[in-house]
């Protein structure tokens, strides 16, 4: 019960999830998000008139490592036949700022490739989001990737920039900032980026911090394999007193009934 939780919660153990159908509830995203590992609470806020949410929850884990682990296995679920988004929510702390524009993207790239593509060189903040049609659908042949630190995203651009990407030559550079001209990824957000994280030296002005392998080729087949292949699934968090549960498919489609 909540009286048996720490006083003092964990914000990093928090996910929000986005792009939910109206008809998907609480109950429900507990039900979901209950599989991957313990959950503390959901919230959904809703308009004090309609009563209706906006497509937006809120859950909170036991600790950081449940949401990571949740955030990992949850990322292309559908509900009601809409894919929904999922992004690491932080209270206590500022945008990194490692955030990347992909450009010249294939129509046959979808946010499972992305997602596939970008996770080789660190940990993603978030889903990865291609800006599509609202009306069909269709890609804009562009998106974004969120990384939680700087060498991550210094080492995509590396790497990929120029690279094909089912069949297309991407571009991949620093996003611009909402409202402005100016790009991430200055030394300003760096510095402000290190100056969170005791004992962590200041970045040095050149870029990127490591060698990566480049990718030559991503085919789509070759990202629906890597997908379907869930012996490579990192094993959850253990919980002392965890009931045992079916654990579902993660790419379960909740349909109306």
């Amino acid at each position: 019960m909540a009286s048996n939780l720490p006083q003092e919660r964990n914000h990093d153990a928090s996910l929000k999830v986005m792009d939910l159908d109206p008809m998907v509830t609480e109950s429900l995203v507990m039900e979901l998000f209950v599989q991957a590992a313990p959950v503390v609470k959901v919230f959904m806020p809703k308009d004090k008139l309609s009563q209706q949410h906006s497509g937006t929850a809120f859950v909170e884990f036991q600790s950081e490592a449940d949401a990571d682990y949740a955030l990992r296995i949850m990322r292309f679920i559908k509900l009601y036949g809409k894919q929904i988004r999922i992004k690491k929510k932080n209270k206590d702390k500022i945008d990194v700022g490692a955030n990347l524009f992909i450009g010249n993207l294939d129509q046959d790239v979808d946010e499972r490739i992305l997602d596939e593509t970008f996770i080789q060189f660190g940990s993603l903040l978030s889903t990865p989001k291609i800006m599509r049609d609202p009306e069909t659908g269709v890609s804009k042949g562009y998106g974004f990737v969120s990384y939680d630190n700087f060498a991550a995203s210094d080492a995509a651009i590396e790497a990929l920039d120029g690279q094909f990407l089912c069949n297309k030559p991407i571009s991949v550079s620093y996003a611009r900032k909402k409202d402005s001209t100016e790009r991430h990824g200055s030394q300003a957000e760096r510095i402000i980026a290190a100056s969170r994280v005791p004992g962590a030296p200041m970045p040095p002005p050149q870029q990127p911090q490591y060698t990566v392998p480049t990718i030559t080729s991503f085919t789509q087949q070759q990202s629906m394999n890597n997908i379907n292949n869930m012996n490579n699934m990192p094993p959850p968090p253990p919980h002392a007193g965890m009931p045992n549960m079916m654990m579902m498919n993660p790419h379960q489609v909740y349909r109306n009934p």
